[in-house]
């Protein structure tokens, strides 16, 4: 038997057997496999005593299912697929653990369950070709779990059924793919009218033993998701609804009926849950609110609101996170407080006259990305910042939080070299006087007062937010010498609802202004070099490069744009039916608002590019599909410029594997080292 050693990742004691022997057990759980990156831990769920926990790790290089004992070592691989998880649900009853995966890196997800043991591994839904699984809650008892499966409706099949295609465009491979170089005039092209998804929510029975139970069946609600089933079963509530519209829904479940709706704030779905006597509901919701505040909806027998009460909130911070916690006696609250995580404990009591006394736990890291019940009187806590890549720490009631032992350390869970580099907060003001929020990382080494090359980072959404966490990509940039500024322009979340809506229609415009006016103030504050900026983002992010590049293509150096559209009517045309509803409210309707989208279309401007341009996609992304940047980088190169396409494989929207990490950072460096460096 070989002896055990320490690994030099997580300080654990791993096995030095011969990795022939460690993967013998390939097909099933494996235990305790030795690390081969540095990892994170994340979306913990305990079993219903607190005592075992399943999790997402991606320690062997990809996001995989993973459980063991929350207070020690000994975890195991429930699954050793490839295909990405990304969340995980431990049933009451102790029995199932669901979860659901993105076969591919795909946005096409299915739900499978698994007992704690790695055995009886099933698929629940999602399984048919173009159709996409969500998790719900589980029934109280734990005999079924409720499952959204939204499939396109029309004649054609595949991911995007019923959209029409522009000229010039066919299918490959289940995505649109550009067949004679870039369409003259980006979006001049009639726009396609997005087709709608259908999505029906059940209870399904792991074991198949009783047919499936439907409790709700919308057309082009975008999303639709069951957040909690009262515990006699009478009621369930649903968050539904395209992003920036979306509401709580109670639902009669003996004939579906609903009995009232109320709006409550995007951001994480989860966003209630019932008391024990299904009379109130806690609800975490911006109603007729700037910020998200926790409210108490209270329900007559039928299920029919009585009374709406702001029980807590907070001036100038969103409530995004809400769980019960300690027996459904306390509330859990995570609030944003520009961009740091603040977690409190609030006991509930149903009596509408005494006010509540919040008790705030201490946290070692800047921002909470989960929490969830762990037996009787504790809490598993999911945390990242920006020394750290996520980690889970358990918390015992009134006691500080403790890491949990299969959560690598602060030091093991970020690669050896550089050290982390913390951000600092730094806010501009836009050309209308908006203040915008953002943070801003220094490269090592660089002497007070001397400006430096500075990369603006665009986050995705638009509804998204800036946080202060470790990124890899950033570190490495940092490492090479330059800084990074990560800037909230308007339209992100963490502001307020009217910041979120500001950059609505025409709003769009001043969005695209507000990374010139961010880049601007760095140059002013004496931190950034205005010879030696440089552009780049995610999704919406990969967006507001482009339109960055040909709105101010005097500004930048370069850019990299990361998935993002650079033609909304082939945007429109190729993504997925539930992400065109939403996105014809944030950006303007494909027909009525089809001059509105030319002209913020980059391929409309696209003889204003200036600069070198690298574009990243990967091959599997339903969300925003690889046609949006074959096409940018066709253009550029047919106007003389250095543009060039990095496709990675088995990736969706989003790259989750570690091997297409490392290469699209260094390639991000690599083009940074080249064009603005150089």
């Amino acid at each position: 038997m070989a002896a055990d050693t320490r690994n030099q990742l997580t300080d654990e004691p791993v096995s030095t057997a011969p990795v022939a022997e460690q993967l013998a057990d390939a097909g099933g759980p494996r235990d305790n496999p030795r690390p081969s990156v540095a990892h994170g831990c994340w979306h913990p769920s305990p079993d219903p005593r607190g005592k075992q926990a399943a999790f997402i790790c991606d320690r062997e290089g990809t996001p995989q299912l993973w459980a063991g004992p929350v207070d020690g070592g000994g975890v195991h691989l429930l699954d050793t697929g490839r295909d990405h998880v990304t969340e995980v649900s431990w049933s009451p009853s102790g029995e199932w653990i669901a979860y659901t995966v993105a076969p591919g890196g795909s946005g096409h997800t299915r739900v499978l369950c698994v007992r704690p043991d790695g055995s009886d591994r099933r698929a629940l839904a999602g399984v048919e070709p173009g159709s996409s699984a969500y998790l719900g809650c589980w029934a109280p008892d734990g005999s079924a779990l409720a499952v959204t499966v939204a499939e396109p409706m029309g004649e054609r099949s595949g991911p995007r059924a019923g959209m029409d295609r522009p000229a010039g465009w066919t299918e490959r491979d289940g995505h649109a793919t550009l067949l004679d170089g870039p369409r003259p005039g980006g979006a001049s092209a009639r726009a396609p009218v997005p087709a709608r998804d259908r999505l029906t929510a059940y209870l399904v029975d792991p074991t198949g033993t009783t047919a499936p139970e439907l409790i709700a069946d919308e057309t082009g609600a975008a999303t639709l998701r069951v957040c909690d089933i009262s515990q006699d079963g009478r009621l369930a509530l649903l968050r539904r609804g395209p992003r920036g519209r979306r509401e709580a829904v109670i639902v009669r479940t003996a004939d579906r009926t609903p009995t009232c709706a109320l709006p409550v704030a995007d951001g994480d779905p989860w966003i209630g849950r019932f008391s024990p006597d299904a009379r109130t509901v806690w609800l975490r919701s911006n109603h007729e609110r700037e910020f998200a505040a926790l409210l108490a909806l209270h329900l007559d027998d039928a299920g029919r609101r009585t009374e709406l009460s702001v029980v807590i909130a907070r001036d100038a911070s969103d409530l995004e996170l809400l769980t019960l916690v300690e027996g459904d006696r306390r509330a859990a609250l995570v609030w944003n407080d520009g961009g740091t995580s603040v977690l409190e404990t609030l006991p509930l009591t149903g009596e509408r006259s005494e006010a509540p006394t919040p008790r705030e736990v201490t946290l070692e890291h800047e921002v909470v990305t989960r929490v969830t019940p762990a037996g009787p009187d504790g809490m598993l806590v999911a945390l990242s910042g920006s020394r750290r890549r996520p980690g889970v720490w358990s918390v015992p009631a009134a006691a500080p939080p403790v890491r949990t032992p299969w959560s690598a350390s602060d030091a093991a869970s970020v690669p050896r070299g550089l050290p982390p580099v913390r951000p600092v907060p730094l806010r501009a003001t836009a050309r209308d006087g908006l203040l915008l929020g953002g943070w801003y990382r220094r490269a090592p080494g660089r002497a007070p007062g001397e400006p430096a090359p500075c990369v603006l980072h665009l986050h995705g959404g638009p509804e998204d937010q800036e946080r202060p966490v470790y990124d890899p990509l950033y570190q490495q940039l940092l490492g090479e010498g330059m800084d990074v500024f990560a800037p909230d322009v308007r339209g992100s979340s963490g502001w307020g609802r009217s910041f979120v809506d500001a950059d609505l229609g025409e709003g769009r415009f001043a969005a695209i202004d507000d990374v010139a006016d961010c880049a601007t103030h760095a140059v002013a504050s004496g931190l950034a070099d205005p010879t030696r900026l440089a552009v780049m983002g995610h999704s919406y992010g990969g967006y507001l490069t482009l339109a960055s590049l040909v709105w101010h293509p005097h500004l930048f150096r370069t850019g990299i744009t990361v998935c993002g559209m650079s033609d909304f009517a082939t945007f429109f045309a190729g993504t997925e039916p539930w992400l065109a509803e939403s996105a014809a409210h944030k950006y303007g309707h494909p027909e009525r608002d089809r001059a509105l989208l030319r002209a913020l279309s980059p391929m409309s401007r696209v003889d204003e590019l200036r600069v070198p341009l690298l574009a990243v996609h990967g091959e599997h992304d339903t969300n925003v599909p690889p046609g949006e940047s074959e096409q940018i980088v066709s253009a550029a190169r047919a106007r003389g410029l250095p543009a060039e396409l990095l496709l990675l494989g088995d990736e969706g929207h989003d790259f989750r594997r570690a091997d297409n990490r490392r290469l699209f950072r260094r390639a991000a460096a690599g083009w940074m080292r080249r064009w603005l460096l150089g």
